[in-house]
């Protein structure tokens, strides 16, 4: 095993699991079985969300693997993330308790603001509209009274760690500059096509780990957007592929090792058992640096971003939208 390449060390010097196993855009039946899976195949960092509105699940199967014994709760890394419609300081207490009661655990060891912008609270919906079908923003947003509040919850032991995700450079300066407790990771989509250099090097230089979501490119989310006939699926790239057949890999294998051989961590989203098994299977190989080089090379900046949240019509206009 290359032991530096399975843990990424937070600033808590807590050891977040290079590869964790995503849940968002899975069915409560199919997540169920699919998170089973992955625990049997050695996933022991799980990335929630509130936003998701499958937490129940993943509670429900953490409590069996606990209470049978087959996994202790320090062996687990469980991420969650404060709700946009919860992202003011009222909200960040409330939203961490309802992940805890929802993934029936007394702590998380790692919990993210999940993007730097505010939606009203209306009610207990999570992404509310108006009549137009535009979302409700509240652009009150305040990251630093936000992060405080975040601390606090570190205080009284309900989280071990505190990030971010979806924040910018300038967003990120803001809040470091005032916070007492490190920014701990940043989970932005990263993935071959879009590699995020220099947003990564800064985070580095600030001592902030990096997790990558939408590490294969998230063919469902780009089928949801419309985005089928600009976004190439990463999976079938000739480069990839080419490097794969060389190894004796698969094209995903490939795409998730050169993430966690940058240091950065990945989490993939599969309902599919063969390919939950795959994904993990990344840590008794390397990529040389001559395919390192290649896929270094396929990297198309911004315009291959897959989640521009175009999916809440009029987020564009938030003062704190953060592309």
């Amino acid at each position: 095993m290359m032991a530096s390449k399975l843990f990424l060390t937070l600033p808590t010097g807590q050891h977040l699991p290079a590869l964790g196993f995503g849940t968002w855009q899975a069915t409560d039946a199919e997540l169920e079985t699919a998170l089973d899976a992955a625990l049997e195949a050695g996933y022991r960092h799980i990335d929630a969300a509130s936003a998701y509105e499958n937490e129940p699940i993943i509670g429900k199967v953490l409590k069996k693997w606990l209470d049978a014994g087959k996994v202790k709760r320090e062996e687990l890394f469980i991420v969650s993330k404060l709700p946009v419609v919860g992202n003011r300081p009222s909200g960040v207490e409330k939203w961490l308790k309802k992940s805890l009661k929802d993934l029936q655990l007394d702590y998380l060891d790692l919990y993210l603001v999940h993007a730097p912008f505010t939606l009203e609270e209306v009610g207990t919906e999570l992404h509310p509209v108006n009549e137009k079908g535009e979302i409700r923003i509240d652009t009150s947003t305040d990251h630093i009274k936000v992060w405080a509040e975040m601390e606090k919850q570190v205080a009284d032991k309900r989280t071990k760690a505190i990030g971010l995700s979806n924040f910018n450079i300038q967003q990120i300066n803001k809040i470091l500059a005032a916070a007492k407790l490190p920014v701990s990771n940043l989970q932005i989509e990263l993935h071959v096509y879009f590699q995020q250099k220099e947003l990564v090097e800064f985070c580095k230089s600030k001592g902030i780990t990096v997790t990558a979501y939408s590490p294969l490119g998230s063919r469902g989310l780009v089928k949801l957007l419309g985005k089928t006939d600009t976004m190439p699926d990463l999976l079938k790239n000739p480069t990839v592929v080419k490097i794969a057949q060389k190894i004796g890999k698969s094209p995903g294998q490939v795409l998730l090792r050169y993430i966690i051989q940058k240091g950065i961590a990945a989490i993939p989203k599969s309902t599919n058992p063969q390919r939950i098994k795959e994904n993990i299977d990344l840590f008794d190989w390397e990529l040389q640096s001559s395919d390192m080089d290649d896929l270094n090379a396929l990297d198309k900046g911004s315009s291959a971003r897959i989640c521009d949240f175009s999916f809440f019509k009029g987020i564009r206009n938030h003062p704190e939208f953060p592309f």
